[in-house]
């Protein structure tokens, strides 16, 4: 009776045993399954990525290492064009206008954005409507601004000139893009002009998550309208407005094509910024490789710009 009783004890914890080791096995089957499934959904978006950015950065760099021609001319030539590009005058002076243009850019933007936006921010009448007017400049492509901004600026038939004589504030046409200062200038205005919606979209934005008790209990305690924006509207826009910093950094400082169509770099470089020496070098020169290694550089300034920008908003988060 004992004997039998063992073996259907027995029995019973290798039918357990089997069951179990069953289950494990079919959920790591499972897993396994789940894993390839993983894998095989973000292919597509791993083929995108390197697509688009991992294989044109590598090329970019192994180009920057290279005389050449892009056809016939292959010459291995190491980081020669880094060394040079350290030491080259006229390099360093583009860099320097870009930073120089990038920089009033990107406060110009902030004080019109932020700006108009406290303005919008009330309760306006038609405020839609003048949304949608303050928004066209941003909406229209870049071509169009430059050449609509050129004409203006022309000294012979320009609209700025008339307005100007007409007012009595200058007695003949002023050449606006012959003066150094006054072509940086005004590309620097009309980059302004085509750039500060979005940022005023974005503070507009910030603005209206911050809650209203705040600023009602500001009021009972008797802040004035200055002391509450201080206090209440620019704290609370801070992880905005550091975003958009990274943004508009980026944008501005790579920029091209307006400054292109309405000075193309002159006059004697005051707005040769790096881009239009990055574009001269590759199209202009055929120097692709000094060319690729210009666009490593700037890439590695915004890159560390965006990591300065993460840092402090990271820890303005924590």
């Amino acid at each position: 009776m004992t004997s039998r009783r063992e073996e259907i004890l027995s029995s019973m914890s290798l039918f357990q045993h089997a069951k179990f080791s069953s289950g494990g096995n079919m959920k790591s089957a499972f897993k396994k399954r789940e894993s390839r499934s993983g894998y095989f959904f973000t292919l597509p978006t791993l083929l995108i990525v390197f697509s688009l950015i991992i294989y044109p950065l590598g090329y970019a760099i192994f180009i920057s290492t290279q005389k050449t021609n892009l056809i016939s001319e292959w010459e291995f030539v190491g980081a020669r064009y880094y060394t040079e590009l350290l030491t080259d005058a006229e390099f360093l002076n583009s860099l320097k206008i870009s930073l120089t243009f990038a920089f009033f850019v990107v406060v110009g933007n902030f004080v019109v954005g932020l700006l108009l936006a406290v303005i919008l921010n009330q309760n306006l009448k038609f405020a839609t409507f003048f949304k949608i007017i303050l928004m066209l400049p941003w909406l229209l492509p870049e071509v169009v601004v430059a050449l609509i901004w050129k004409w203006l600026f022309n000294p012979t038939y320009g609209l700025i000139n008339y307005i100007l004589n007409t007012i009595g504030l200058i007695d003949s046409d002023v050449s606006w893009f012959d003066s150094s200062t006054s072509a940086l200038s005004g590309v620097i205005f009309v980059a302004i002009w085509k750039g500060y919606p979005i940022v005023m979209i974005m503070m507009l934005a910030g603005m209206k998550n911050i809650p209203a008790e705040r600023y009602e209990a500001a009021a009972i305690d008797g802040a004035t309208r200055i002391k509450q924006f201080r206090h209440i509207t620019l704290p609370g826009l801070r992880p905005i407005f550091l975003v958009t910093c990274i943004l508009e950094t980026a944008w501005w400082f790579k920029h091209f094509t307006v400054i292109w169509l309405m000075t193309s770099g002159g006059p004697a470089g005051a707005t040769k910024v790096v881009s239009i020496d990055i574009y001269q070098q590759a199209f202009g020169n055929f120097n692709f490789g000094k060319a690729a290694a210009e666009s490593v550089i700037i890439l590695s300034i915004l890159l560390s710009a965006s990591y300065f920008y993460s840092r402090a908003i990271r820890d303005d988060n924590e």
